[in-house]
């Protein structure tokens, strides 16, 4: 795998994983985005695969949706 798609992979998983549980948890993206503290277009951004979390961004959406970041980062399934 080149690491072209070894990129574009990891940032869909990530805008994926964002958005399920986002949605599992029934936030909305200005909900989630005042939990994490940032701004709702950011929210958006990630979950369209335009731009990718920072290690802190990781951190408190892992928190704000009960979740590990490694399945975030999709090192886990659980």
């Amino acid at each position: 795998m080149s690491l072209l798609n070894f990129c574009y992979n990891f940032f869909m998983i990530i805008a994926k994983r964002i958005k399920e549980m986002r949605i599992e948890k029934k936030l909305t993206q200005k909900q989630l985005a005042e939990q994490v503290g940032c701004s709702p277009s950011m929210v958006t951004r990630w979950e369209k695969e335009e731009c990718e979390p920072t290690a802190s961004a990781i951190v408190k959406l892992s928190e704000a949706l009960n979740c590990t970041t490694d399945y975030l980062l999709g090192k886990t399934d659980i």
